[in-house]
C-alpha cells in the first residue's frame, strides 16, 4: 500500500520579524492578526521571501503577474504593488527594513526569512492499517473518535483587519491608480502655483501694505508675510526640483516635510484676499476654500507616485 505521507506536501510559509506569510491561504499576519494585502502585492512578497537577499528584477515580477500578451502599464503596476507591500509592513523606501529598491533593476528582501514546514508527526503503528498492508481483512470493531488535535496557531480574529478606520489622512490603499504622467504633472503645477504666490506677493509689497494698513497689527502681518515668502521660496523650489529629477527617497522626504508645509499652506490659503483691489470678496473666499484642500491633495499625489522615477519605486 502507498504511504499516505508521500502525498502530503508542506505549505509554503515564511516568518520574518513579527510577520508571517502563508502562501496556501494568501494571508499576511502580524503577531497573529491579519494584515490586509491584495493578491498581486502578496504574490510579489512571496517571490521576495522565496529568495531573500537576492535581486528580483522588475521583468521577473511582470512575467509572473501578467502573462505575455496582457496590455497593462507594467511600470506603474509593479510600483503600486510594492508600495502596498511597504505600507502593509510599515516599511519605507528611504530607510528600508524589508524591501530595498535597487535602482533601475528591481527589489531585494533584506530581513532574515525563516521557512516554516508543516509538522508531520511520526507514524504510529495502527493495527487496522498494518493488517490492510499485510493483506488480512480487518475485523469490525468500534473505533473511538479521536480527540480534536490541538493547534499552535490562534483562530483568526473576528475582526481580521487591524488597520484603523477612523483615520483622516489617506493611505496608498485608499487612493485610485493613476498614470505617472498625470500625478507628476498635477504635483508640479501645485509647486509652480505656490511659487507664483510667493513671488507675486514680494513683487507687490506696496499694494499689499496699503491693503493691510486697515488691520490692527498691520506692520507685524506685513513683515511676517515677507519672512514667510522668503523662507518658502527655497523650500518650494527644493520640492519642485526633487520631484522633477526623481530624487532618491523623495516620497519619504516629502512626507517628513509635509507637516511644515501644511501649516504655511493653510496660512497662504488666505492669499486671495491680498487681491481684493482686483477681485471681489466672494471670489476671494471661493479661492481660499479650494486652497485649504491643496496641501492634502499634494500629499495624495505623492502617495500615488508623483516624484518617483518611472523605472523604480522610491
Amino acid at each position: 500500500m502507498t504511504d499516505l505521507r508521500s502525498d502530503l506536501r508542506p505549505d509554503r510559509r515564511y516568518r520574518f520579524g513579527v510577520f508571517e506569510a502563508d502562501a496556501a491561504t494568501g494571508e499576511l499576519r502580524r503577531q497573529g492578526l491579519r494584515v490586509k494585502l491584495n493578491a498581486q502585492p502578496f504574490q510579489i512578497l512571496l517571490m521576495l521571501l522565496d529568495r531573500p537577499g537576492q535581486l528580483i528584477t522588475r521583468d521577473e515580477i511582470s512575467r509572473v503577474l501578467w502573462p505575455e500578451g496582457t496590455f497593462v502599464d507594467y511600470e506603474h503596476g509593479v510600483n503600486s504593488a510594492v508600495n502596498r507591500i511597504r505600507e502593509a509592513l510599515g516599511d519605507t523606501a528611504g530607510s528600508p527594513r524589508f524591501v530595498e529598491t535597487l535602482a533601475r533593476r528591481g527589489y531585494r528582501f533584506l530581513a532574515p526569512v525563516e521557512r516554516i514546514a508543516e509538522h508531520i508527526p511520526e507514524r504510529i503503528p495502527d493495527p487496522i492499517f498494518d493488517r490492510i498492508d499485510s493483506g488480512d481483512a480487518p475485523q469490525p470493531a468500534p473505533i473511538e473518535s479521536p480527540a480534536p488535535a490541538s493547534t499552535d496557531r490562534a483562530a483568526p480574529p473576528s475582526h481580521p483587519d487591524p488597520q484603523p478606520r477612523n483615520r483622516i489622512l489617506a493611505s496608498p490603499e485608499d487612493l485610485p491608480r493613476t498614470s505617472f504622467p498625470v500625478v507628476q504633472t498635477l504635483f508640479v503645477l501645485f509647486q509652480f502655483m505656490y511659487l507664483g504666490f510667493y513671488v507675486g506677493a514680494l513683487a507687490n509689497l506696496a499694494e499689499i501694505d496699503g491693503l493691510l494698513s486697515l488691520l490692527s497689527g498691520a506692520s507685524l502681518i506685513f513683515h511676517g508675510l515677507i519672512v514667510c515668502a522668503a523662507i518658502l521660496i527655497p523650500a518650494r523650489a527644493f520640492v519642485l526640483c526633487a520631484a522633477l529629477f526623481h530624487a532618491p527617497g523623495f516620497r519619504g522626504k516629502f512626507l517628513k516635510l509635509w507637516p511644515f508645509l501644511l501649516v504655511f499652506d493653510e496660512l497662504w490659503s488666505l492669499s486671495p484676499f491680498l487681491l481684493l483691489h482686483h477681485i471681489d470678496f466672494g471670489l476671494a473666499l471661493a479661492c481660499t476654500t479650494l486652497l485649504v484642500y491643496s496641501p492634502f491633495a499634494q500629499r495624495s499625489l505623492v502617495l500615488m507616485g508623483a516624484g518617483n522615477a518611472s523605472g523604480e519605486l522610491r
